[in-house]
């Protein structure tokens, strides 16, 4: 799993004939968002927002580039991976997640993706994924989470997927009820 901005060498999007990028996300902002920003950077994008959608531009019109999130509202992106990377060996395809852990990246790139990349991400940490020179590999990071944000995050992250529901939490994290509301209460670490 790399790091944002952290890409010493990539290729050059005018060194591909097929520009079509498909931007698979369920987060209807940060899709718009981004697919805006690689428009303007060169590449013409398709929007999806669940992996029926995104099915259905794999079969009709594969892209030659993928940006797609792992969790969905209706199943797993890796579904979307393992279809584009049958109808399109050569797509170059990113993962792109809130919940970045070692399996996932694993499961991604045995399924077709060339990188994985945890949100928060803007355009060009995308455009430097999809380009990457195959043969390069990610300088370690400059700024990287200290280890307390990482828990912080990781904290943060459960608290949501238990619909922010603190007992439920704290047993999933074998904390107590109420150190959990101590360290939700506090502002997160740098």
């Amino acid at each position: 799993m790399r790091s944002q901005k952290n890409y010493p060498e990539q290729l050059n999007l005018s060194e591909f004939s097929d520009k079509s990028l498909l931007i698979l996300d369920d987060d209807d902002p940060l899709r718009g968002r981004l697919s805006r920003a690689m428009e303007k950077k060169g590449f013409s994008v398709k929007e999806a927002k669940n992996v029926s959608e995104g099915l259905e531009i794999v079969k009709n019109s594969p892209p030659a580039f993928a940006l797609i999130d792992l969790r969905l509202e209706d199943g797993n992106g890796l579904d979307v991976v393992k279809e584009l990377s049958k109808e399109k060996k050569d797509c170059r395809i990113v993962m792109l997640t809130g919940y970045g852990n070692l399996p996932t990246a694993v499961a991604a790139v045995k399924a077709g993706a060339i990188d994985y990349i945890a949100k928060p991400v803007d355009a060009d940490d995308v455009e430097a994924a999809l380009l990457a020179s195959p043969e390069s590999k990610a300088k370690p990071p400059e700024n990287p989470m200290s280890a307390d944000r990482v828990k912080w995050e990781h904290i943060h992250r459960v608290f949501e997927l238990c619909n922010r529901n603190v007992s439920e939490t704290a047993r999933r994290l074998k904390m107590h009820r109420r150190t959990l509301q101590r360290i939700l209460s506090k502002r997160s670490p740098k």
